[in-house]
């Protein structure tokens, strides 16, 4: 299920390193749990709305992000979390929730991206950042999905997942977490299997760290 949050900013500028910040207000509002540090059946998007200036991002009156999660139990804590304390940072409040039902994806397998997607793999002693134009992209991207789905009942050997080469704007973003820079994705993907893996999928989302601000899917 899906969460569609409007955030007034009243002409706020927000740094461009932020994710951190959004991905703290995040964990506040699930407050004392046994998900964080645990592998992630949760997404959230970027905030939406923001004009590039030289200092950061401009909010002249309002910005959006949304939250999935594949357990009910999730959503019910974020809002329960948000009515209880709805600021996040910089000025930045929660004035509405909006709750999106599970849409029907049997009919559809391309799903552009709401936060740039980060694949990372141990390659001896250093990390590799897995760009969409790497042929390694689509087998990690399975790998990753197919080890949350273990975590429910959900099976699937139709599962298939790859970037659009065809979109004209795929490109990379180098987003700086906590001081240490990653090299993400921006560029839809293609997800075809059973409607339930799709929608687990739009839930959780793609790649890695979706448990701080990567990899959500529209």
């Amino acid at each position: 299920m899906r969460i569609h949050l409007k955030i007034q900013a009243s002409n706020k500028v927000i740094p461009f390193d932020h994710q951190a910040l959004l991905t703290g207000t995040v964990h506040k509002w699930m407050g004392w749990n046994d998900e964080h540090g645990k592998i992630s059946l949760y997404s959230f998007s970027r905030l939406e709305g923001g004009t590039a200036i030289k200092r950061g991002l401009q909010f002249e009156r309002e910005s959006t992000f949304f939250f999935s999660a594949y357990q009910l139990d999730l959503i019910k804590t974020i809002i329960k979390g948000i009515q209880s304390d709805p600021t996040m940072f910089h000025g930045l409040f929660v004035s509405d929730i909006t709750i999106q039902e599970e849409p029907d994806l049997s009919g559809r397998d391309l799903f552009y991206v709401a936060s740039p997607i980060f694949i990372k793999r141990k390659i001896g002693e250093r990390i590799d950042h897995i760009l969409f134009n790497d042929n390694r992209a689509s087998a990690c991207l399975i790998e990753t999905l197919r080890t949350k789905m273990a975590k429910t009942d959900i099976e699937d050997d139709s599962l298939e997942i790859h970037f659009d080469s065809n979109y004209p704007k795929a490109g990379t973003k180098k987003i700086t977490y906590n001081g240490i820079e990653n090299k993400a994705n921006w560029c839809p993907v293609i997800v075809n299997g059973k409607p339930e893996t799709k929608l687990f999928a739009w839930n959780v989302g793609i790649g890695n760290s979706t448990g701080i601000g990567f990899g959500a899917i529209k």
